[in-house]
């Protein structure tokens, strides 16, 4: 009997100190003995994370945070860093385990330099704002810690802005993951297709689902995997800070759930083609079920034209 597989890109977010210095070493072992590669995006600037507790006063995000049981989740370092005094550079501290990562054969891409900044302030920054406080830093101390072009990039917060997307065209990534969907694109602004294609996260992450609608860790895994189909784009984004450190069991259980389903897992890099002739689609801001807050979605023309 032929067994059909399925293809999923696998992208491991690092947002913190924490997530970095324990996260990622038990990832890299996992996925190792998996035999897996995956692409990691890295925060390399000032860890701010804790900057997020203000948002506490929105019921939304308190509502999150007490539903995915935060503190448990995340620790309190990362809850509390960069609250009394500026987070460290995690670049500084972590290279070698960015390092190592690289030496291990994943894809390394570009997540923030301040992770909390660029997740609460991106839609009011202005060019001078994005382009060399938050991207061309940020590219050029984890092409210094690699040694080789970073050619790939993820917003934080899945959060991006028409002027983000402008500024990105100027740093030569390859690609870039910056939204939700269903299909790699190419973005729109103002009528003007850009040449960097989008591989946005099509599947629900952890935080977004647990405690809601019946689902916990006893059934989660077989909730995620019944949401990986083969006929579509499959991409999964994991958190160092979660499936790295207190949902380290849960994420093995979940690698050996998908080997048993001949479900693959790939780099997001693997995921592009030079034969795919990807349709252009605009990025807008809404929100998601599971999410405080705005997130970028991929809106193709056709539903643009149905509202019209």
């Amino acid at each position: 009997m032929c067994v059909v597989k399925t293809t999923v890109g696998l992208r491991i977010d690092v947002d913190t100190m924490r997530g970095t210095r324990l996260g990622v070493p038990a990832l890299l072992h996992l996925l190792d003995q998996h035999q897996l590669k995956a692409t990691f995006f890295f925060s390399v600037g000032p860890d701010n994370m804790g900057r997020h507790l203000w948002r506490l006063m929105r019921p939304a995000f308190l509502f999150k945070m007490l539903r995915s049981n935060a503190v448990s989740l995340y620790g309190w370092d990362v809850l509390l860093r960069g609250t009394m005094w500026p987070g460290s550079l995690i670049g500084k501290h972590c290279d070698d385990i960015i390092q190592e990562a690289m030496s291990c054969g994943h894809e390394i891409g570009l997540h923030a330099w301040d992770h909390h900044r660029w997740q609460t302030k991106v839609a009011s920054m202005s060019v001078q704002h994005i382009i060399l406080p938050e991207l061309q830093k940020a590219k050029d101390m984890l092409e210094e810690i690699t040694d080789k072009p970073v050619t790939s990039s993820a917003a934080p917060g899945w959060r991006c802005t028409d002027t983000a997307l402008l500024e990105k065209e100027k740093l030569n990534f390859s690609y870039n993951s910056d939204c939700r969907g269903h299909s790699i694109f190419y973005p729109m602004v103002a009528g003007v297709q850009l040449s960097q294609p989008q591989i946005p996260v099509t599947l629900p992450t952890y935080d977004e689902v647990i405690g809601s609608n019946g689902i916990n860790n006893s059934n989660y895994n077989d909730f995620l995997l019944s949401q990986i189909k083969n006929n579509q784009l499959n991409v999964l984004a994991i958190h160092a800070e979660a499936e790295g450190i207190c949902c380290i069991d849960l994420f093995k259980d979940f690698l050996t759930k998908a080997r048993s389903r001949a479900i693959h897992f790939t780099p997001l890099k693997k995921l592009l083609s030079d034969d795919d002739a990807h349709q252009p689609a605009s990025m807008v801001s809404e929100n998601i079920e599971g999410r405080e807050g705005w997130v970028s979605r991929q809106k193709n023309l056709y539903e643009q034209k149905d509202e019209q």
